[in-house]
Order: structure tokens, then C-alpha cells, then sequence
């Protein structure tokens, strides 16, 4: 199938195939609400590390397994995720995986002990799970070629502005109230999405592909070049992300001196600038498309030219003085929302709805491994060297394997032709 984006147009046309459909925007919304408090969710247990170290005595290298633990189910269950996706409707997979993550964030409030913590990371990742293959699927059946960059960087900007606003407003409140009222209440609050996500939830079939119709099994999508490509680009992209998610608050509080209120600025800044730079550019990359480039130029521009960037500003956060560091780190995570923008357009693309889900599935099986190892390994290093500069020097370096598999890793961003390749057997 091609892409119209791929041939040149008028304005008008350009303006028609960029226009999301008006049944999909309250969709769209929620969705990115989804990720939004997705986020928050996620990288709470960060924001209350230095806290939880001093209650609960525990050492660095614990809180570096409780901070990855959240991955450990989160990765795996993104096969079951991706299957479940593309085999039953898509709407109430989501549903049930928020149920589940919000209870385990209001439960987190509650618990005293290491395992219990750990339970409910578990727990936690279990649910969300369902998140990056129901957006896929939804998208890939839903929205166009030219619709999907700025469809999924609204969604990319949810989660950047839920850190944003975990960090800045949950730094201040734990600051003052403690930490555990700051997991409650959120996880009390976040049930309240459910409500207008039954009233609004696409229903039925659309007419971008029906639930399993024509759906490559996963030994078919395994025998895509380009899947090992976005395998491998997102995995050196997550390590950035959660590097940062899970150990930026206690760079700044303990690595920086700085006080939690303002690290709590810093932190929400600096994803703030994450997720309105996902927004611009994920609305540029559309334009540009729609104006008449090719989706694997314009898409691969922004991925990789993203990731060269933060490698250059990830080395600077511990090389410069501290104000200097401030605006490096905010450079970073502008680097990542510039490359995060493109991300799940190009697998959609190359996927088709047929395959979305399961893609993603796997994709992000192999990828979010970097959150098992990005807060074990900064934990184990900063135990052994007692400084921040070779857990901020592996990330860079992780950058730059990630803008060079975006670029040469990944073929041509168009829909692979499965019905043309279906002599592999079904599994």
C-alpha cells in the first residue's frame, strides 16, 4: 500500500488527509490523557527515591532494582500485549490494563516493605502494558499516513507533560505532605478516565482493517528486516528515556545539591520542553510530508537527528557547572521529544493496521528491556564510583547508537505488502 503522502499534492488535499476525522478527536484526547497519567504513574517512584531512601534505609542499588522492576513485566507482557491487541477489541484491553495500573499506584501509598514495593511495580508494568500497543492499533486503523505524526506526538507529548507535571507539582507536594497522600490520591484520581473512555471509545470495525483480518503471525513479522531495526533503535532510545525518568530527581537532589522544590522546577521543566517539542515537530514531519517528502526522509530526520542531539547535551549535563548543566539537561530531553515525535509513525507505517499491534508488542518487548537496564546499571556504577559521569556517559553513547540504527537499521518507511509475502506458514 502507499502512502498518498508520498506523492505531491495541492493544499487542499494536504489540508484534507491531515485533518483528524472529528469523531477521533475526543479519542485522540484521551488517549494522550492516558499517557499522560501512564507517565505520572511510571516515574512517581523516582520522584520519591531520596524520600524513600531516608524512610525505608534502603541502599542505591535496591532503589535501582525497584525502579526497574516496573520493566520487568512491563517488556514481557508487552507480547501477551500485542497479541491481545490485535485478537480482541482494542477499547477494552486498554480499559482493563488502566484499571489495573491506577490500583497499583493508589495501593504504593500503603505498603512499608521492599517486597511489597516490588509487588506492585510489578503489578504496575503489568497494566500498562497495554498502553503502546492499543495506541498503535488505534491509530494504524484509524488515522492516515499524514495524520500520524502529529496523532502520536499529541500522544508522546502526554507522557513527556506527565513527568512535567509529576516532577514539578509532585516534587513540591511530597516535599510538604510526604509521599505515600501523593500515590493515593493520584491513583484514586486516575480511575476517573475510565468514564468518558467508555462513553468515547472507538466501536466496531473501521475502514483501515478489521480485528485479525489478515494478521501476519509473529514468525512472519520476525522475518522483516526493518522490525529488527526498530527493535534495536528503540531500545537506545528508552535507555535515554528512563535513565532520565528514573534516576534526574536524584541527579539534581544528591548528585547537584539542589533542594527538592528546585529540582522539582528543573525535572518538570525540562519535560515540559520534552513534551512541546514532541508536539512541534511530530505537526512538522506531517507538514513536511504532506507538502510532498518522503516519509522515510522526514521520519529518520527527526528520529536520528533527535538522538545525535541529546548524546551531544547527555555528555554535557556533568561536564559543565551547574547552571550550564541545568540548560543541558533541558537541551537532552527537548533532543528526545524532537525524536520520540516519529517513533510510533514509523512502525504504524510499516505495520499497517494488520500488524500494528503485534509490532509494537514486540518492539516494545526488546526496547524496554533498557528499563531494566538503564536503573540497575546507573545504581550498580554510582555504587562502585560514587559520581554521575559514567552513568552519563553510557547513555551518551547509548544516543549514538540510537541515531545510527534509526538511519541505517530501518528500510524504507512504507506498509510492508503481507498478503504478498504469505507463504510462512500460520503458527
Amino acid at each position: 500500500m502507499t502512502s498518498p503522502a508520498t506523492s505531491p499534492s495541492t493544499s487542499s488535499e494536504t489540508v484534507a488527509r491531515a485533518k483528524i476525522p472529528p469523531a477521533m478527536l475526543p479519542v485522540l484526547i484521551l488517549l494522550a490523557l492516558s499517557a499522560f497519567l501512564n507517565f505520572v504513574d511510571r516515574a512517581n517512584l523516582s520522584l520519591a527515591a531520596p524520600l524513600l531512601q531516608d524512610e525505608l534505609g534502603f541502599s542505591r542499588t535496591k532503589l535501582g532494582i525497584l525502579l526497574s522492576a516496573f520493566f520487568w513485566t512491563y517488556a514481557t507482557f508487552q507480547l501477551v500485549s500485542g497479541w491481545l491487541v490485535d485478537r480482541f477489541e482494542v477499547s477494552w484491553v486498554i480499559a482493563a490494563g488502566f484499571f489495573l495500573w491506577s490500583a497499583a499506584t493508589a495501593a504504593t501509598g500503603f505498603v512499608h516493605t521492599f517486597a511489597l514495593l516490588l509487588l506492585l511495580r510489578l503489578l504496575l508494568g503489568m497494566g500498562e502494558s497495554v498502553a503502546y500497543p492499543s495506541y498503535s492499533r488505534i491509530l494504524a486503523r484509524h488515522f492516515s499516513e499524514s495524520q500520524r505524526g502529529f496523532a502520536n506526538s499529541v500522544i508522546i507529548a502526554g507522557f513527556y507533560a506527565g513527568p512535567a507535571f509529576g516532577l514539578f507539582f509532585g516534587g513540591i507536594l511530597m516535599a510538604r505532605f510526604g509521599w505515600r497522600p501523593f500515590f493515593v490520591i493520584l491513583g484514586l484520581a486516575s480511575f476517573a478516565w475510565l468514564l468518558p473512555w467508555l462513553r468515547w471509545m472507538p466501536r466496531g470495525q473501521s475502514s483501515q482493517g478489521k480485528v485479525g483480518d489478515g494478521a501476519p503471525d509473529t514468525l512472519r513479522i520476525l522475518m522483516e528486516p526493518s522490525v529488527w531495526g526498530t527493535f534495536a533503535s528503540l531500545f537506545f532510545l528508552n535507555y535515554l528515556q528512563y535513565f532520565f525518568i528514573t534516576w534526574l530527581p536524584f541527579y539534581l537532589v544528591r548528585g547537584r545539591n539542589f533542594s527538592m522544590d528546585r529540582m522539582a522546577v528543573i525535572a518538570g521543566a525540562s519535560y515540559l520542553s520534552c513534551a512541546v517539542t514532541a508536539a512541534i515537530c511530530g505537526r512538522l514531519s506531517d507538514w513536511w510530508i504532506g507538502r510532498g517528502a518522503s516519509p522515510t526522509l522526514v521520519r529518520k530526520m527527526f528520529t536520528g537527528g533527535g538522538m545525535a542531539g541529546a548524546a551531544i547535551f547527555a555528555i554535557a549535563c556533568v561536564l559543565t557547572g551547574p547552571s550550564f548543566s541545568t540548560a543541558a539537561v533541558i537541551l537532552t530531553t527537548s533532543s528526545l521529544g524532537v525524536s520520540s515525535s516519529n517513533v510510533w509513525a514509523i512502525t504504524q507505517t510499516l505495520a499497517g493496521p494488520q500488524a500494528a499491534g503485534r509490532w509494537t508488542g514486540l518492539q516494545n518487548f526488546v526496547g524496554n528491556f533498557a528499563g531494566i537496564v538503564a536503573p540497575a546499571l546507573t545504581g550498580f556504577v554510582l555504587d562502585r564510583t560514587g559520581n554521575f559521569f559514567w552513568p552519563f556517559a553510557i547513555t551518551a553513547v547509548m544516543c549514538l547508537l540510537g541515531a545510527a540504527s534509526w538511519i541505517f537499521l530501518i528500510g524504507p518507511v512504507k506498509q510492508v505488502a503481507w498478503n504478498e509475502k504469505a507463504a510462512v506458514g500460520q503458527l
